[in-house]
């Protein structure tokens, strides 16, 4: 009985010992995670921005027309006359006649309208819309500019309709300026990232999360009214979102 109890005593300072390392680990785990933990909370949040300045390659610019008379075969007539003065007038600015369709033709009886009320002096009108289609934007903007001419030459323009603003400036070689402006954006978001983690002491780290952003096509004068698409010159935008972990 003597033995067992002096086994027991000598036992027990082990198993303290044990405990007490045991609880000292448990506890460095827990210390350690909880470092890593935030560790991995610390980040800063930064956005790159690049711009590019460039010009529409596309010109859609249709032209509206009309004419009128009592009598459908002179309204006929005078449609065709002003449609020759429009082809004049393009040609006369350099727009080659293959760059214009016709793009619609439409004939309204005033007799036939269910709503008419009053006498009506032009029983016919008669509508037509040629589309220029051209990849010489300065012309057609140019052009466009000298619309008067066609006032001059008595040819009657539609502005009814959403086709009846001027030309339509479009941009389609995004593609060629995606990658460098997406590498520029990245680098700018870095140097902010950089110059955040030295004024808070810290050292930049792994990205943790990162959104390159979307293009878009802003009009170059970026004023109230001023639509993109009717302006020949133009900027190109994306903003990246970053997210990177600091040390």
């Amino acid at each position: 009985m003597g033995n067992n109890m002096e086994n027991h005593q000598r036992t027990i300072p082990w198993v303290l010992a044990l405990v007490a390392v045991g609880i000292a680990l448990g506890g460095w785990f827990v210390g350690q995670g909880f470092v890593q933990g935030r560790t991995a909370d610390r980040f800063v949040t930064v956005k790159g921005v690049a711009e590019r300045d460039v010009e529409a390659d596309i010109a859609l610019w249709p032209i509206q027309f009309a004419a009128t008379d009592d009598q459908l075969d002179q309204a006929q007539a005078r449609i065709r006359d002003s449609r020759q003065e429009v082809l004049a007038f393009l040609v006369g600015h350099g727009i080659e006649a293959e760059a214009v369709q016709v793009h619609r033709l439409s004939v309204q009886d005033l007799y036939a309208n269910a709503y008419r009320s009053g006498p009506v002096q032009s029983r016919f009108i008669i509508q037509q819309t040629l589309m220029v289609r051209s990849t010489e934007t300065e012309r057609i903007e140019k052009a466009s500019q000298a619309i008067g001419e066609l006032v001059d030459a008595g040819v009657i323009l539609s502005s009814e309709g959403p086709m009846s603003n001027g030309p339509t400036y479009l941009f389609s070689r995004l593609g060629d300026h995606k990658p460098a402006m997406i590498a520029e954006a990245t680098a700018n978001a870095r140097r902010a990232a950089e110059e955040f983690a030295a004024d808070s002491g810290s050292r930049l780290g792994k990205i943790r999360r990162a959104n390159q952003g979307v293009f878009v096509i802003l009009a170059r004068d970026r004023a109230p009214g001023i639509d993109e698409q009717g302006q020949r010159q133009k900027t190109i935008r994306v903003v990246t979102t970053i997210e990177y972990l600091l040390e």
